[in-house]
């Protein structure tokens, strides 16, 4: 078992498993990420690698069981490129789950969803929400913690591009960090291919949403600039967010009110609401 606290699910043994469960206090890191094309220069897997160094760096300053990369996530705005694994719909909440269920069944009750893909924003708010469909003897939390007002400064100051998002520069930085030799940093443009088309600019001014969103802005699925990025910079930002996502396993493995509240509205939603 890993003496730093950073103990991933697959390298336990049968035997190390239950100690691993009290030791991580019952939490643990769920790391949601996909496979999807990164412009020219990163590898399909960059949010499974920036997912993955999260929770490791995270878990080795707060124990938690981190489970396996989850990749089959959603990113069905990306299956024109190539490379892209993008699961029917359905079969992504249904995939996550019965993970969960898998997950607590093996004594882990708390639950830490970490999003490294930013097309699973509006999933795993959903998620979240049909936690309550059914009673069940665990509590499934999203963790996206603010960085301290120390780290956030840092930070910023460290970015030169004024548009960033999809394989530009932090996250070019990133896997700089983790795994520079997977970036080609040869393949990096010096054209505009990661600004914004702003052909559907005037309904978004209005508020006005379509599933084809990201695809009208950003087609080559490249957004912002990575020619800026170094692996200093990454190690600000991967360290920073650990930082952050440490505090908050704390918080859960204290959190004791969640499983009461969720136990109370299972049996009021049953029952009725207790008589006063």
């Amino acid at each position: 078992m890993a003496t730093d606290g950073a103990m991933r699910w697959e390298e336990l043994t049968g035997d190390e498993f239950p100690q691993a469960v009290a030791t991580a206090e019952g939490v643990c890191l769920l790391p949601l990420s996909c496979i999807e094309r990164h412009a020219h220069h990163l590898p399909l897997g960059t949010d499974m690698y920036i997912g993955r160094d999260l929770c490791q760096r995270a878990a080795a300053l707060e124990p938690a069981v981190i489970f396996p990369d989850f990749i089959f996530t959603q990113i069905l705005e990306a299956r024109h490129c190539a490379g892209t694994i993008a699961i029917d719909a359905d079969l992504i909440v249904r995939l996550l789950d019965n993970t969960c269920r898998e997950i607590a069944r093996n004594g882990l009750k708390k639950i830490v969803l970490v999003n490294a893909h930013g097309g699973n924003n509006s999933l795993i708010r959903f998620f979240l929400q049909i936690q309550l469909e059914s009673p069940r003897d665990y509590a499934v939390y999203v963790a996206e913690p603010p960085l301290s007002a120390d780290d956030a400064a840092a930070v910023k100051a460290q970015w030169d591009s004024a548009i960033d998002g999809h394989a530009g520069e932090s996250e070019t930085s990133a896997i700089l960090s983790i795994r520079p030799d997977l970036v080609q940093r040869d393949q990096l443009r010096a054209d505009d291919e990661g600004m914004p088309r702003g052909r559907l600019r005037s309904l978004r001014e209005q508020g006005v949403s379509t599933g084809i969103w990201w695809y009208a802005d950003y087609p080559t699925h490249y957004a912002g600039d990575g020619n800026p990025a170094t692996a200093e910079k990454g190690e600000t930002l991967l360290a920073a967010r650990a930082r952050a996502l440490a505090k908050a396993i704390r918080l859960v493995k204290d959190d004791t009110e969640t499983m009461r509240l969720q136990d109370e509205f299972f049996s009021a939603s049953q029952h009725g609401p207790a008589q006063a």
